[in-house]
């Protein structure tokens, strides 16, 4: 007897359906099972696991030969979702369930040996793929239900066994199906941050560079000995940082949702990522991988802030990867079988000491670093990753009288508030264009809305010849200069704002 049901696969951040085609011929005295479709080992185990949650749940597999199919045959599958659907096909197979509803159903789950369901990555977007092709209810593990039910027009019912799901496809069990109001819950969960700027003690400059950052999306190097605070502050971005919007909400949500980072029954999120990944990072951990790509660090720092700690600590390839997602914002993987594109707008945020001992011109202690130490250890980082930070700043030691201080600085959401009016005039400029902040902005537009003064050209000149710029430094001093008079409500650049610009490039000052 032939029965089909459907589930879904990721590719990318999105789904792609998969027909489950299940042949039960009865021929052959032994009870065997094969699939097929370029399944991999965990697909392959399924058998096992699908017959013990089968027989835990008294339903018995067909007798004689089985062959399920997974559907398109020509792409590979991996993962333990589809245990559900393969179970359901098989015991509709033996006519104890209505083929008919199952033509109806999108169904993903992991079986436990006793029939249990347990949760899978990726239901958001399967639940919105569900969605767009029509289908009337979509069955996922209950602690999954939640992210899956963000997809508004098509039921779905979290379940929490093999015999449940059963049930409720028979009709013999009513489930209410989940509901998610996402605008409700969007509003709801913009709560208080948790830390705050209000906390940090001094440190002037490095939270005015901070502010021009947050306000054009720029990428930023904290230089400084350690204990001066750099982690501190990189912290604390996202909570200056303007709220998600609903859409990029569903963006990060999505994103992590495939790379099973949502809590339990977590159906968005509603807070910018800030992901710290260890100096010891491949470069498949900060892109992605595996046979069938998933998410990286810096697609999981979408729309959000990637914080990379002593950064020349980092392989000196790891870093060198992430020269394109910084220009494109997304990240394509290849691998035999195709290709997979992430995106990976995030905002850059790294920290570093002077040298190896970290007190190259300090004051309060020496530095015990010989010249050639401090010339090797800088140029772990290349000149090429450097020219796509945009700000270079210097973090000092904070003061004694500032340490027994109570901090008495501007809180965050003061910080923000300046920060979200930069941003709705940057929206305003670039309508339409598919750019949101300064930091992105094309060549064209860079023509177009950062024309200096004449004043401010004879500074950028300056700086030009004072300091060797780059053709990217000065595109990157530009842009800058077009942040700060952002926050300032100025439509023209001025040599103020070049100056202050020129300020953030430390690393060129010093001849890096």
């Amino acid at each position: 007897m032939l029965t089909k049901t459907w589930s879904a696969a990721i590719q990318g951040i999105e789904a792609y359906t998969v027909e489950v085609e299940v042949n039960a011929s009865g021929a052959g005295n032994d009870t065997l099972v094969n699939v097929v479709g370029l399944p991999d080992t965990a697909i392959r185990e399924s058998r096992e696991r699908v017959w013990s949650a089968m027989v835990s749940n008294g339903f018995f597999p067909p007798e004689g030969r089985t062959t399920v199919n997974l559907a398109p045959a020509d792409v590979r599958k991996e993962g333990s979702a589809f245990d559900l659907p393969i179970a359901l096909g098989m015991i509709g197979a033996c006519n104890q369930i209505d083929r008919g509803q199952l033509q109806k159903t999108m169904i993903v789950g992991e079986l436990a040996l006793d029939g249990t369901v347990r949760p899978v990555n990726g239901c958001l977007p399967i639940g919105l793929h569900a969605e767009r092709c029509g289908m009337k209810d979509l069955l996922v593990p209950s602690p999954n239900a939640s992210e899956a039910a963000v997809a508004q027009n098509i039921n779905v019912y979290g379940v929490d066994n093999l015999q449940q799901a059963v049930s409720l496809l028979r009709g013999e069990e009513q489930l209410e199906p989940t509901r998610i109001d996402v605008n409700d819950l969007y509003e709801q969960a913009a709560g208080a941050d948790n830390i705050d700027f209000a906390d940090v003690k001094g440190q002037e400059t490095a939270k005015r560079a901070v502010e021009i950052a947050a306000a054009g999306g720029h990428n930023m190097l904290l230089l400084g000995p350690p204990g001066t605070g750099k982690s501190m502050l990189a912290k604390r971005i996202p909570s200056v940082l303007p709220r998600l919007t609903l859409d990029e909400a569903l963006e990060v949500t999505r994103v992590h949702s495939i790379g099973g980072f949502l809590e339990k029954n977590q159906a968005l999120i509603t807070e910018r990522p800030f992901r710290a990944p260890h100096h010891t990072v491949s470069d498949a951990g900060l892109l992605g991988g595996q046979t069938i790509p998933r998410p990286g660090e810096i697609s999981l720092a979408h729309n959000g802030v990637i914080f990379l700690d002593e950064l020349p600590e980092f392989k000196r390839n790891v870093l060198e990867v992430l020269r394109q997602p910084l220009e494109s914002g997304s990240v394509t993987i290849s691998r035999a079988g195709g290709s997979s594109t992430f995106p990976a707008a995030f905002m850059l945020v790294s920290a570093m000491n002077p040298c190896p001992c970290g007190h190259y011109g300090s004051v309060q202690r020496p530095c015990r670093c010989t010249q050639g130490q401090i010339q090797r250890y800088r140029a772990r980082v290349s000149g090429a990753l450097l020219d796509r930070i945009d700000i270079h700043v210097e973090v000092a030691p904070v003061q004694d009288q500032e340490l027994l201080n109570r901090p008495d600085g501007e809180s965050s959401a003061d910080i923000r508030s300046r920060v979200v009016a930069a941003r709705e005039r940057q929206n305003e400029r670039f309508d339409g264009d598919g750019v949101r902040t300064n930091a992105q902005m094309t060549p064209s537009q860079l023509h177009s809305f950062c024309e200096p003064d004449e004043s401010a050209k004879s500074m950028l000149k300056n700086a030009i010849a004072d300091l060797n710029l780059s053709a990217r430094a000065y595109d990157r001093i530009l842009r800058l200069a077009r942040t700060i008079a952002d926050l300032e409500n100025e439509k023209d650049i001025s040599a103020q704002h070049v100056i202050e610009a020129v300020q953030y490039r430390s690393l060129d000052r010093q001849s890096w």
